[in-house]
């Protein structure tokens, strides 16, 4: 049975790893007073009725859309397993591919549970699926790990070390909390100190890192892991109700995306 750090035990019981900052509570409503109240007589609020206008009603074309079904089988439900992102966000694959991007962080618990899932359908997915891993940036830490994930990447190390990347901090318990654990642990696979210092230093690891940061933002991501199809649907494994259930809804939308190219 894997035994996992007393640590990572806290964490288990949560949906997904929360990244972002905490939301800041609002003053200006405490302590303050009620809104005043007006009153108004029944006739004049007769003619303010009068003299405003008719909101414009949308067109034939516009209703017919926002009645339009969503784009699965009608197992998943829009705004409940996945959401829609606005505006539809730019994707890195070819026009003729479906990118799906995963946002994951090495150290969440949940990511690694997910993984497992995530590999056994990259060997079935499509030929039309782009598939793309993007790192969370939430936190400090998530962002030394985006780091290590971008140089083992740039080194072509980057299918090899996956996987142990995560095996290192949630079996060996190794956090790999410091650039010289980082620098210790990419020595195991042939990386000199030298060669690991450069590339994590690099202008190429810096910009790949700027971009996730942005794309993290432009996905609105506030916990990992996360989904996004396409640049344009948005889920998570709660969201879709289980990891195979996740991996269920992606095949749809990407089917739905490919269909309509």
């Amino acid at each position: 049975m894997l035994k996992r750090p007393s640590w990572m035990l806290s964490l288990v019981v949560l949906a997904g790893c929360g990244g972002g900052e905490p939301a800041q509570e609002s003053t200006a409503a405490i302590g303050a007073a009620p809104p005043a109240v007006e009153t108004t007589s029944p006739a004049a609020q007769e003619a303010a009725a009068a003299q405003t206008p008719t909101p414009p009603q949308p067109s034939t074309a516009a209703a017919a859309n926002n009645t339009a079904p969503p784009p699965t089988t009608g197992r998943f439900q829009l705004g409940t397993n996945y959401t829609r992102l606005s505006p539809t966000q730019p994707t890195s694959s070819s026009p003729d591919q479906v990118e799906v991007a995963e946002v994951f962080w090495y150290g969440c618990p949940h990511c690694y549970a997910l993984d497992p899932f995530i590999s056994s359908w990259l060997k079935r997915k499509p030929e039309y699926v782009s598939f793309v891993r993007v790192p969370g940036v939430g936190q400090a830490l998530w962002k030394l790990h985006a780091r290590a994930f971008y140089t083992a990447e740039a080194l072509g190390k980057g299918a090899e070390m996956h996987d142990a990347l995560f095996r290192e901090i949630h079996q060996n318990g190794n956090l790999l909390d410091t650039e010289d654990k980082l620098r210790d642990f990419f020595g195991k696979f042939n990386v000199s100190a030298a060669d690991f210092k450069s590339m994590f230093d690099s202008f190429s690891v810096h910009t790949k890192l700027q971009r996730a940061e942005e794309l993290n933002r432009r996905y609105r991501v506030t916990g990992v892991p996360a989904v996004v199809v396409n640049g344009k649907y948005f889920t998570d494994v709660g969201m879709a109700g289980g990891h195979e259930q996740l991996i269920e809804l992606i095949d749809e939308l990407a089917a739905a995306e490919h269909a309509g190219k």
